[in-house]
């Protein structure tokens, strides 16, 4: 393990990003427990409020995102610890962010409704999206040889990409940029019955094609977002509190 560490993430100059992973991924954890101790009022586990005003987390997370960023920049060059010392100060600023993702988005505080998944999905993606960096993957960097024209390629794969994420498909949109065949995939088939591509282009026009859409959804991703949601609630909490949002739309 040792050998391997010493391989694959120091030798090739990855120690900042494996810090920054484990960092994200462990404040978010940290977070999370602290969140939902909060919430049943366990112990001395409060929230942070000067007088009235309620300290969300969001605040200390931008605060050491600009320490942990700016430090990077002076020590990259410098020292790899000190570097890795800094990315992983980033990383637990980003989590702290990112686990407030939903706040940000809808400038309300939705943290335990069901729109405050949005957070969770929000690391998810962080962490995948890091965790194929730190094997080796780039972005937009597949090797097909001399065939076909390096920038010709980008363009091309950015496209299915917009197209991927337009049928509502996020996550082969996001890991299709690394892989670009998934980018193939996700702009070939159907599109999700909610997504800006669905309604654009056959919600009205064709409605064969928007049945088929939600028997596939109710389908084949129903149960898979009912797992999801499943196992990132078991991390982070029940999102169970009345959506005021949709209080809002009915007054």
């Amino acid at each position: 393990m040792a050998h391997w560490f010493e391989q694959s993430i120091i030798a090739t100059g990855r120690l900042p990003l494996f810090c920054y992973f484990v960092a994200l991924i462990v404040a978010f954890i940290a977070t999370r427990i602290n969140v939902r101790l909060i919430r049943a009022k366990v112990g001395w586990f409060r929230n942070v409020n000067v007088g009235e005003m309620h300290i969300h987390h969001v605040v200390f997370g931008v605060v050491l995102m600009l320490v942990g960023g700016v430090t990077g920049l002076i020590v990259s060059s410098a020292s790899q610890v000190g570097y890795a010392v800094a990315a992983s100060v980033f990383g637990v600023g980003s989590a702290l962010v990112l686990d407030e993702f939903a706040l940000i988005l809808h400038l309300h505080d939705v943290y335990w409704e069901e729109e405050g998944r949005t957070s969770v999905d929000a690391v998810f993606v962080a962490v995948a999206v890091t965790g194929l960096l730190l094997i080796g993957l780039r972005p937009l960097t597949w090797d097909y040889g001399t065939l076909v024209n390096p920038a010709a390629l980008i363009v091309a794969n950015l496209a299915l990409a917009v197209i991927t994420l337009l049928k509502g498909k996020i996550w082969t949109g996001l890991v299709g940029l690394f892989v670009p065949v998934l980018l193939v995939v996700g702009a070939i088939r159907l599109a999700r019955p909610g997504s800006p591509w669905a309604h654009w282009f056959f919600a009205k026009r064709s409605p064969r094609k928007m049945a088929t859409a939600i028997h596939r959804e109710e389908r084949w991703r129903r149960p898979v977002i009912a797992a999801k949601i499943a196992f990132q609630e078991f991390l982070s909490g029940r999102h169970d509190l009345p959506s005021t949002r949709r209080a809002r739309r009915h007054t």
